[in-house]
């Protein structure tokens, strides 16, 4: 029996490092291309030059945005937690919240982060169902927050998208219907007091009938006590309305402090004549294009589209800009949750 136990687990251990190279792989090369399409033919001496000119004092603002970014997720998930009567560190939900962020940023369409998440609450002996639960309703603030402000953009600001999106309103319309179509999904799953338990114990049958998995009492009764734990942690969420608000204002909160990087690199080249709102808003449309799409942390579209949405408000200074902007809100966030990842793997141990 236990030859049988260490096979299966050499062989998911197998089928892991397969996917990670795969990510690997995946990541570099979408990488190297979004390299290429944005430097080519561009004057690297130049780029550089006019970057070493920018005030770095604008910068520091714009990294506390970032850690504020990563942050905003683990004071979520501390509160939620204890919410439930789990009593889990500050520190700890910090950590949670950059593993879930850096799994994010290398896989596509974020895939990677709520899964790793998981395995390290797993280790600090949080239920899996509260976890589950807890995970989804931070997903759905996520996306509400993107979801909200194009509906609002669209309604209240349409001259706006008009001259700045313009060519790419189709890409904006696109991420608006994927992640509206994505937050409904989820609620239907979180909330829906039958579907989730249906979907599960509906997906084990299905592979005991095509005989992938024997028929097995004890995992059932296991998934059972889950369902049941997963329906009591939704039904109480869906109580106490008020701390979802509580969460969403704080997911605002942390969403906008991220649209603010680029608002920081624009005042650190010295420019002027566009107002923060328009620069800020401007990012929120990139974020709910690319949002959905699966690129590890939007990587090409989100430099595409940055080059047709700020070329009149960067002028001369647009690559620069972007290198900044991108290198500040994508890879120093990839960078920060990086290392507090490498922390985790030491800090949060089986329990």
């Amino acid at each position: 029996m236990r030859d049988i136990k260490d096979k299966v687990v050499k062989a998911k251990k197998k089928v892991d490092m397969k996917k990670v190279l795969l990510d690997g792989i995946f990541f570099a090369l979408v990488f190297i291309l979004t390299i290429y399409g944005i430097f080519h033919g561009e004057d690297m001496s130049e780029v550089g030059d006019v970057i070493k000119e920018c005030n770095i004092m604008w910068l520091i603002p714009a990294v506390i945005c970032v850690f504020a970014f990563i942050s905003g997720e683990s004071i979520i998930l501390w509160y939620l937690f204890r919410s439930f009567g789990i009593k889990v560190k500050e520190r700890i939900c910090l950590l949670f919240s950059s593993v879930g962020f850096f799994f994010s940023c290398v896989t596509p369409s974020a895939s990677g982060g709520q899964p790793m998440q998981m395995v390290f609450m797993k280790k600090k002996k949080i239920p899996m169902a509260i976890a589950t639960v807890v995970l989804m309703l931070v997903t759905i603030l996520y996306k509400l927050v993107l979801v909200l402000t194009g509906i609002a953009l669209m309604i209240f600001a349409g001259d706006f998208l008009d001259r700045y999106v313009g060519r790419y309103m189709w890409i904006f319309y696109l991420g608006i219907v994927l992640n509206v179509g994505c937050v409904a999904l989820m609620l239907l799953v979180t909330f829906h007091q039958t579907f989730a338990g249906n979907l599960v114990t509906g997906i084990f049958k299905l592979l005991e009938k095509m005989h992938i998995l024997k028929h097995n009492e004890k995992r059932n009764e296991r998934i059972a006590r889950y369902i049941s734990q997963y329906n009591g942690a939704a039904a109480y969420i869906k109580e106490h309305i008020g701390i979802t608000i509580h969460m969403f204002i704080i997911t605002i909160l942390q969403r906008f402090a991220m649209f603010m990087v680029t608002y920081f690199v624009y005042r650190a080249f010295e420019l002027s004549g566009t107002d923060a709102l328009t620069i800020v808003m401007l990012q929120a449309v990139i974020s709910i294009c690319v949002d959905m799409l699966p690129l590890p942390g939007g990587m090409g579209i989100s430099e595409i589209l940055f080059k047709g949405f700020y070329a009149v408000i960067f002028g001369a200074k647009l690559i620069p800009g972007l290198v900044l902007s991108r290198g500040l809100g994508y890879y120093s966030e990839l960078i920060m949750s990086a290392i507090l990842t490498i922390v985790a793997m030491f800090v949060i141990k089986e329990e």
